[in-house]
């Protein structure tokens, strides 16, 4: 996992330090185990859907089954994650949090890792549509 610095969060009215510290733990803790659905659970869908501008998308298994699922949906989540501008104030928001995230995301390289996941998708993709052509056209 990427070390990230000791990080002192702020607590909102509904949430402490603790749990937000939780979360980013949590967060970082799944992207490094590659985005494994047993380390999705309710809790975490639930304050992650309301963090980096993201939207429920109706409930847990769409969210997951749209960023999670394939290597496009996990850069594309990262990227989403990583592009956002974290506004407000962080006594009512995660925004420390994300942007806390987002610094140990760019330390550990993750959207690069992802990236090279999905680079060698489309090649092997593309290469076995190669390889079908070839034998129906050769």
């Amino acid at each position: 996992m990427a070390k990230s610095s000791a990080c002192v969060f702020c607590p909102t009215k509904w949430d402490s330090a603790e749990q937000k510290k939780k979360f980013m733990k949590h967060f970082l803790r799944f992207a490094e185990k590659g985005f494994p659905e047993s380390l999705f659970p309710k809790w975490f869908y639930q304050r992650l859907s309301n963090t980096f501008g993201h939207i429920a998308h109706y409930n847990r298994a769409g969210f997951y089954g749209t960023f999670f699922t394939t290597p496009k949906g996990r850069v594309d989540f990262l990227r989403i994650c990583l592009d956002y501008p974290c506004y407000g104030d962080p006594a009512y928001t995660y925004s420390d949090v994300e942007r806390a995230i987002q610094d140990a995301l760019r330390e550990g390289k993750f959207l690069e890792r992802y990236e090279r996941e999905l680079a060698g998708a489309v090649e092997t993709r593309e290469r076995a549509e190669l390889a079908r052509l070839k034998a129906k056209y050769e």
